[in-house]
């Protein structure tokens, strides 16, 4: 906990709270008597998030005072801030240095919680059944890990476990406009303003003086009622203003007032998003004046002042995201007038002039100009150049300007559409279209297609409708092209096929890179893998005969995806490696983020867990902020996957969750349905099959549409997990009697895998080892070792010879905790025993023994002796 947490963690009188007080008392009872919980609280800066965590965390600990017999009776009460730096696992870091004794402990904890064992066991494990209560500031501010380990934990505190000791409870803070995790049972209090007397009593204990009520009226009123700014306007006033004498400040709540509340926010936002939010605020016509005022500015306004300023406009999608923002047609909008007022006071001195003069607006207090008013088409001046203006000023130039601002627009969307946020290029190629249509066709054509690809790389279905607009004036390829994928995206499959299928046969022979990447995506759309792998192949030897360094890029990302879909992993991988290079060499930071995606979903094939982790986390660095929902589904789906191969199934399900959710939340449209089968095995393996049910359901409708050739087999396997008795046997029989229809191997080795692993725990050993051996040859061509391993385990603990043996390195891949255990297992300890000796919970001692068992490959105490014994292994 920093210096200041600390500070705040003192006990003070908190006003206007009852509710939220109400709800803190509800969790502590629950923790108090072992059975946890989780509360969320939300707000804005200033308004007390942290004072009533610091408040709960005291109360806590006053109402379980240890008894002198016992120093570790009391209850347990802990404050955690936000770190620092965000690195990944940095939230979890600063978690278990305030849980754990020393700084070892708390490094032994992190790495466990990082491996299989997770969050939930290693707090149990630190808390050894103390009534605890943890609060956790600024969630919205812990890093993508650790947040994802602690919804997992926290799904988990809400599933009855008989023998877990006791669990704590979970107050989280987080700003108002942060998603909060879907947690069952999680109680969610909004923290709000003042009322007048609870600010009338703040100010009589602030304020050096008694301030009159004209006074308390005016700060009230001013600063509706927000704690924090009161606070800071009572530190700053004078007595003679306090009592009526002085005049006071106007605002009351200056930009100095306001920069101190908000400065916290602001200053951990990206350099580019603190200066879009100064120039929307800037660009407000209003001035932004009284508490109420609402901040709204035309978008071409706040793009016209971003050119005066020379200001990226890529954040901008990332502060809508985060809530900071909200769009509501062509207008911008700050739905806190304070961060505004705070975001105008940290613009520079300079960029108010340049900003007024751009917009045509007026300084703060002046009144005369509506919102509506200004350029009447910003958005064109932001792409126009001088050579446009000049030309537009001319006859000539009076014919040439559409065609000159759409070719401008069409530059600008492709570089958007190579490095920005999507939709902006989505923006940009559509304006281009229509200004190219009638007198560059063919312009107007690739444009419609581009912005098409922007749209679907967004996860954006109605814009994706838009640009292809159903084919109207189209001809040929193109007009199947575009009523093929318009009735795709409404879901008639039957009427897109005869269409789709005629781009395919028509523009797959071309030499045309450009007919060739539209004949492929046809294919894909189809689920014909093997065409489309075979166009985009010939559309990348055009782009290298033609040297097309631009489009290379582009090409190898639809090649890399297409033989993805096809399952064939290692050909993906040399591609993407491929297209990583070129969109690096040129500059194209989304194609190099979907590369890096493409690459960590092989990674999780393979189950090479830190290569998943570095090109997740490099996918999701550029594909959060520029709306890239293809690119951020598929590396969450790889993270899961990889999650799922370690033993975390319940966090693996907590990450992919959202992903086949449906909705603007919810992963990628053409994603979500792939991702299905392996959310049911994470959700059946973490108890959550009511959800993992519904989701199969949804996926046997549309396996049956014949768009995924592995479906069908998947679909079986779905069935065969979520089935009882001896109903599975039929299911995996199925799935693997249609796996060998659709040609992808890895997924076979995962149902034969599976179908092994439960033949094993029907006590069929001799059954379950012709489907595990063969899991484990596939698994061995496929350089798949996480897999290979796994399937290897599970053939030894059916007595059958597994192709190897246990070697000595198999002891470092055991944390040291789970090494310790095997040795005092090894020597003839129970679990009691080896509990009592390690400080642990007889349940936990027994986690780790089976997963000491699983990665050692052997099924008894027998043979964990005889393996410790032979190796020789040192204490």
């Amino acid at each position: 906990m920093s210096g200041a947490m600390r500070a705040v963690a003192a006990r003070r009188r908190l006003y206007d709270r009852t509710a939220e007080l109400a709800a803190v008392a509800r969790l502590s009872d629950r923790s108090e008597a072992g059975l946890g919980g989780v509360l969320f609280l939300t707000g804005d800066p200033g308004e007390g998030r942290t004072a009533v965590l610091s408040r709960a965390a005291d109360d806590f600990r006053r109402t379980g005072s240890p008894t002198a017999s016992d120093s570790r009776s009391g209850n347990t009460g802990y404050l955690v801030g936000a770190p620092e730096h965000r690195g990944p696992w940095s939230g979890a870091r600063a978690l278990f240095a305030a849980l754990a004794p020393t700084p070892s402990a708390a490094r032994r904890a992190l790495r466990l919680a990082r491996g299989e064992t997770g969050i939930a066991a290693v707090v149990s494990e630190l808390l050894v059944g103390r009534p605890t209560l943890i609060c956790l500031d600024d969630l919205h501010l812990w890093d993508a890990h650790s947040r994802a380990a602690l919804t997992a934990a926290w799904q988990d505190a809400g599933r009855p476990v008989a023998d877990r000791p006791g669990r704590p409870g979970w107050v989280v803070s987080a700003g108002r406009h942060h998603r909060l995790p879907d947690v069952p049972g999680a109680e969610t209090v909004r923290l709000g303003r003042l009322t007048a007397d609870g600010a009338r009593v703040l100010l009589g204990e602030l304020c050096a003086v008694p301030p009159v009520p004209s006074v308390v009226g005016r700060l009230i009123e001013d600063t509706a009622g927000h704690p924090g700014l009161l606070a800071s306007v009572a530190r700053r006033l004078t007595t003679a203003q306090l009592s009526g004498g002085s005049p006071l400040p106007r605002p009351v709540a200056d930009g100095a007032v306001v920069a101190e509340v908000y400065g916290g926010l602001l200053g951990r936002l990206p350099a580019d998003s603190r200066r879009l939010l100064s120039l929307v605020a800037l660009a407000d016509r209003t001035g932004g004046a009284g508490a109420s005022a609402a901040y709204e500015v035309d978008i071409g306004a706040v793009l016209s002042a971003a050119r005066a300023t020379r200001t990226h406009v890529e954040a901008l999608d990332g502060l809508l995201a985060d809530g900071l923002l909200c769009r509501r047609g062509d207008l911008l909008r700050f739905e806190d007038p304070f961060l505004a007022r705070a975001a105008r006071a940290s613009a520079p001195a300079a960029w108010h002039q340049r900003v007024q003069e751009a917009t045509g607006s007026v300084p703060p207090g002046t009144t005369g100009v509506r919102a509506g008013a200004g350029p009447p088409s910003a958005v064109l001046a932001w792409s126009e150049d001088h050579r446009t203006d000049r030309l537009g000023s001319s006859p000539a130039g009076r014919v040439l300007a559409p065609v000159v601002r759409g070719r401008s627009q069409l530059v600008r969307g492709l570089a958007a559409l190579a490095g920005g946020p999507v939709m902006d290029a989505y923006e940009s190629l559509l304006q281009a279209a229509e200004l190219l249509r009638d007198r560059a066709p063919v312009e107007a054509s690739d444009a419609r297609f581009l912005a098409m690809e922007a749209a679907w790389a967004g996860g954006d279905v109605p814009a994706c409708l838009t640009a292809l607009d159903g084919g109207r004036g189209a001809r040929g390829s193109e007009r199947d092209f575009a009523e093929g994928l318009t009735a795709a995206l409404t879901v008639r499959l039957d009427h897109a096929r005869p269409s789709l299928a005629r781009v395919v046969a028509r523009d797959g022979s071309e030499d045309d890179p450009r007919l060739l990447l539209r004949a492929g995506s046809a294919a894909l759309v189809l689920g014909d893998t093997t065409a489309a792998a075979r166009v985009h192949a010939r559309a990348l030897a055009r782009a290298r005969a033609e040297r097309r360094t631009s489009l290379l890029p582009r090409v190898l990302e639809h090649l890399a995806y297409a033989e993805l879909r096809a399952g064939r992993y290692s050909r993906a991988a040399l591609t993407a490696r491929e297209g990583l290079r070129a969109a690096e060499l040129t500059g194209q930071r989304n194609v190099a983020a979907h590369q890096h995606a493409v690459l960590a979903l092989v990674a999780s094939v393979v189950g090479d867990e830190a290569a998943v982790a570095e090109h997740a986390g490099r996918a999701l660095e550029t594909a959060r902020p520029h709306g890239l929902a293809q690119a951020a589904t598929l590396a969450e789906w790889a993270l899961a996957r990889a999650e799922l191969g370690r033993g975390l199934a319940a966090q693996a399900a907590a990450r992919l969750v959202p992903l086949v959710r449906l909705g603007p939340r919810g992963g990628h449209f053409a994603l979500r349905m792939l991702v299905v089968p392996c959310f049911v095995e994470a959700a059946v393996a973490s108890d959550r099959r009511t959800e993992a049910r519904a989701a199969a359901d949804e996926y046997a409708v549309w396996a049956v549409q014949g768009v995924d050739s592995a479906a069908p087999a998947q679909l079986a396997r779905c069935r065969a997990l979520l089935a009882k008795g001896e109903e599975p046997a039929y299911w995996f029989g199925e799935a693997v009697r249609r796996h060998d229809d659709c040609g992808n191997d890895f997924e076979r080795a995962r149902t034969l895998l599976a179908y092994g692993t439960w033949l094993r725990r029907r006590r069929r050993p001799a059954d379950a080892r012709g489907p595990l051996r063969d899991a484990l040859v596939t698994f061995e061509r496929a350089a798949a070792a996480g897999w290979a391993e796994h399937a290897r385990s599970e053939l030894r603990a059916t007595g059958g010879a597994s192709g190897g043996v246990v070697s000595p390195g198999a002891w470092g891949r055991l944390t040291p905790q789970q090494q310790r255990i095997a040795r005092l297992v090894a020597q003839g300890a129970t679990n009691r025993e080896v509990a009592d000796q390690l400080s642990l919970s007889p349940r936990t001692v027994d986690h780790h023994l089976r997963s000491v068992f699983a990665r050692l490959g052997i099924r008894s105490r027998v043979e964990l002796s005889g393996v410790v014994g032979q190796w020789d292994i040192p204490g």
